[in-house]
């Protein structure tokens, strides 16, 4: 939090604290005349020289309200939006598809981070046996990522969910980059009809989807790649194989 900011948020906690602690301070700050603004201000300075660690204190407290606001404006978030989340026709499901759990991924194939918690995510749906797992195409960061989001779009409209798994895990590993010439030959590699899919991928229905995706994104407010949401709750941005673990249990917990 930048300095400026963090001040202008401190200063009416420590008023408060200074006027309730102080008779000659124990009136409303309001009303105070210049001079008694004055008096004050010299007040909170020294009490601060003389007790730096209740800046710590404060700065402590104003971040854990604001996690905890920012997490319940998150669950409300989830709950306004569990249709489009979790039980959207257009949005590949694997995992177990009766688990107890359902853990949703907002995805960018050309996100490095995306990358990154691909294999963790495999090992948690795998490992746990009792996820379902939702991939929600999410493509944010440049024509790359729109064009290998339309791909698997694409695969999955043209030959189905198994041929969608197959080209979403080739996608997130793909070294170069999704040139038709490029992903042309993954097609081929993956046993697909290459023009059709080809063809498919600039088709409104592969467009719709996208949009659709980007519109429940702007809604849930996420900015970033990737976003997961865990039941009800929400984490922005890459969690390590054992914090999501112990997001899922705590789930489970209720």
């Amino acid at each position: 939090m930048p300095a400026t900011r963090a001040a202008r948020r401190l200063i009416p906690a420590l008023a408060a604290t200074l006027a309730f602690a102080s008779p000659v301070f124990a009136t409303d700050l309001s009303q105070m005349t210049d001079a008694e603004r004055t008096a004050f201000g010299q007040e909170v300075r020294a009490y601060l020289l003389q007790n730096p660690e209740v800046l710590v204190e404060v700065m402590n407290e104003l971040q854990d309200r604001q996690q905890k606001a920012e997490a319940a404006n998150d669950q409300q978030l989830v709950q306004n939006h569990s249709g489009e989340i979790f039980n959207d026709p257009n949005s590949w499901v694997g995992g177990n598809p009766d688990g107890d759990i359902t853990v949703v991924e907002f995805t960018d194939y050309r996100c490095g981070y995306c990358r990154k918690a691909y294999d963790e995510v495999s090992e948690l749906v795998k490992s746990d046996g009792n996820i379902r797992f939702v991939v929600k195409e999410f493509p944010i960061l440049g024509e790359a990522s729109v064009t290998s989001a339309r791909f698997a779009i694409a695969v999955r409209l043209t030959a189905g969910d198994a041929a969608y798994e197959k080209a979403h895990d080739a996608l997130i590993t793909l070294r170069g980059d999704p040139t038709p010439e490029n992903l042309g030959k993954l097609a081929d590699q993956l046993g697909l009809d290459r023009d059709a899919i080809l063809a498919k991928m600039g088709s409104d229905e592969v467009t719709a989807i996208i949009t659709a995706n980007h519109a429940l994104g702007d809604a849930l407010q996420i900015s970033g790649t990737p976003t997961f949401v865990v039941d009800s709750t929400m984490l922005r941005g890459y969690v390590p194989l054992d914090g999501i673990r112990q997001i899922v249990a705590q789930q489970r917990k209720g």
